[in-house]
């Protein structure tokens, strides 16, 4: 059984949502980020994305696009992104870690090629943004051959037509943007999320998480009492971006973006009356 597979199969057994944090990798150094990455899981991570840099991000927000231009200027590139993985695999064998991201850098890479090195790294997901499931055998193939799942978006905007599209040969879980538009600018109506989610369950048993407009403990909460995992990217992102900005000493940095998501995991995790099935 695959890490995402083991995980969410755990938290389903104990009747609790996944926290899943978004960071960019290298955002703001690649030190920095290595030392956040590897403190999550112990934040109460269940499932990690971590962003690859790009500068030309089609899903992102201005927050997120603002740590890939911090990211790149200080030397990230995706060989890096997928050393990172493998130094945080040395301290770390069970929390699932997905790479989110644009294609032109797997693609620039070498797409059979990455998926090798990514998986050998410890990688164990894949979720582009810009590679629709009409198209994305490129993607499929040798993620498949290396045991990578590749997770697929859902939108607001995927109706009963296109739903049975996406599903057909989508692997590890499902990515509900829970607004359409772009990450960190708009806020959700929680009925309408609780609605889709009812829809796409009963088409599938692929654990779903939502993500996008979610930025604090009390809606990761609310997420997380009907949704399988509550994603925050943009909110953890700018806790990095002001530390950055303010020149603030990595030490304070990393302890106040741990904290905040440990807050945010403990929201998550009490969401719903712990029960084991």
């Amino acid at each position: 059984m695959s890490r995402i597979a083991a995980t969410f199969a755990e938290l389903k057994k104990e009747n609790r949502a996944a926290f899943v944090p978004f960071v960019t990798g290298g955002d703001p150094d690649f030190e920095t980020s290595l030392e956040i990455l590897s403190k999550l899981p112990a934040a109460g991570a269940d499932v990690i994305e971590l962003g690859i840099p790009f500068s030309d991000p089609m899903a992102d927000g201005p927050i997120n696009q603002a740590s890939y231009l911090r990211a790149l200027a200080a030397g990230m590139t995706l060989p890096k992104l997928v050393e990172m993985v493998r130094k945080f695999r040395k301290a770390d064998a069970k929390t699932p870690v997905v790479l989110m991201g644009a294609f032109n850098p797997i693609h620039a890479y070498g797409t059979a090629r990455f998926m090798k090195d990514a998986a050998e790294a410890g990688v164990d997901g894949v979720l582009i943004v810009d590679v629709p499931a009409e198209e994305d055998e490129v993607l499929r193939a040798p993620a498949k051959a290396h045991g990578i799942d590749v997770v697929r978006f859902l939108a607001p905007t995927t109706d009963a037509v296109r739903l049975p599209v996406v599903l057909d040969g989508a692997t590890g879980y499902l990515y509900y943007a829970s607004i359409a538009g772009i990450t960190g600018t708009k806020s959700f109506a929680e009925h309408e999320v609780k609605a889709a989610l009812a829809r796409i369950h009963a088409s599938t048993r692929l654990p779903v998480v939502v993500g996008f407009g979610i930025r604090t403990p009390e809606q990761a909460r609310g997420i997380a009492r009907f949704a399988d995992g509550a994603v925050v990217g943009s909110a953890i992102v700018a806790k990095i971006e002001s530390h950055a900005l303010k020149g603030t000493k990595r030490a304070e940095m990393v302890t106040d973006v741990v904290d905040f998501c440990a807050a945010l995991a403990e929201s998550v995790h009490a969401a719903r009356s712990r029960t084991v099935i």
